[in-house]
């Protein structure tokens, strides 16, 4: 029991730390460089922008709108599971922006600079808050409440680009066609930051899928040379009508074409597939093993 608060206290604080390299991001690098970002921050500034109301003041108001909405339209237990960084994650905005931070001096021509700065940092910040499980209860809540209500046949995935589209759009109108720009290039960098933190550093991994008369010396090679497992499947050939084996194995890339290359010594008539794979839990060389996080 002990055990099991002392994760909940450590996941707690990886999660807030995340919240803080957020906030730092958005305070000290977004809004003094004038970049827009998709989502309720986007929304945010652009609002600010023309009523003359500070950004953050409009971030909490949203929050505690979409959480109201969710309460409502998606039920308690989904509404639980934002109210916690729904309600504390733009106090720490609001106390990172009355910081007056500047992450790094203001030029011009840095903006580049800029978007990779803040990829990067608002990047860790979200896979951190993401791994744990947790949400903040901004634009991808609104976007399931109206995949609920208004378009259930629009993937919640849809709706959410939808909405950064459409903050993008109207950003150029209020910061300039270049913010569009320069909003793409943060959102990819930034993306890849999440991934990073979600998916790890690791090499990249693919799937082999090989066909060939010689299963068993390829088996062999894999799992004596490779020294990775392999399972063998049974298929059946659609053209010739008849029974084939197939060799499935997951390895890096670098393996794969150790692989191939052994493969096309053996058996040139052999039939070889490669697809990437994101991630792969579990025993064996190069995994992680599978647990919870």
């Amino acid at each position: 029991m002990k055990e099991k608060n002392s994760k909940s206290i450590i996941d707690y604080i990886i999660v807030y730390c995340g919240c803080i390299l957020q906030a730092f991001a958005v305070t000290s690098i977004l809004k003094p460089c004038g970049l827009v970002v998709g989502g309720f921050t986007g929304i945010s500034l652009i609002l600010a922008k023309i009523i003359n109301i500070k950004y953050t003041f409009i971030y909490y108001s949203l929050c505690i709108l979409v959480l109201a909405a969710a309460w409502i339209i998606l039920g308690k237990k989904e509404a639980l599971k934002i109210i916690l960084l729904s309600v504390t994650y733009p106090i720490i905005l609001i106390f990172f922006d009355n910081l007056n931070l500047s992450f790094i001096d203001l030029t011009p021509n840095d903006k580049l600079l800029y978007c990779i700065y803040y990829g990067i940092i608002a990047g860790i910040g979200m896979g951190l808050v993401l791994k744990k499980g947790f949400s903040q209860g901004s634009s991808d809540t609104l976007a399931k409440i109206i995949h609920k209500k208004i378009f259930p046949y629009i993937s919640i995935g849809q709706i959410l680009l939808i909405i950064d589209i459409c903050v993008l759009v109207l950003s150029g109108f209020v910061f300039g066609h270049t913010a569009i720009l320069y909003a793409i290039i943060m959102q990819m960098i930034y993306t890849k930051a999440v991934d990073t933190i979600l998916f790890g550093f690791g090499s990249s991994l693919v799937k082999m899928v090989i066909l060939s008369s010689e299963t068993d010396e390829i088996s062999d090679f894999i799992m004596n040379t490779i020294n990775r497992g392999v399972s063998i499947g049974q298929i059946l050939g659609a053209y010739s009508n008849k029974p084939k084996r197939k060799v499935i194995l997951i390895c890096s890339t670098r393996e794969a074409m150790v692989v191939k290359n052994f493969v096309a010594k053996v058996d040139k008539s052999a039939f070889v597939n490669l697809v990437p794979v994101i991630y792969a839990w579990g025993k064996g060389n190069g995994f992680d093993e599978l647990q919870l996080d």
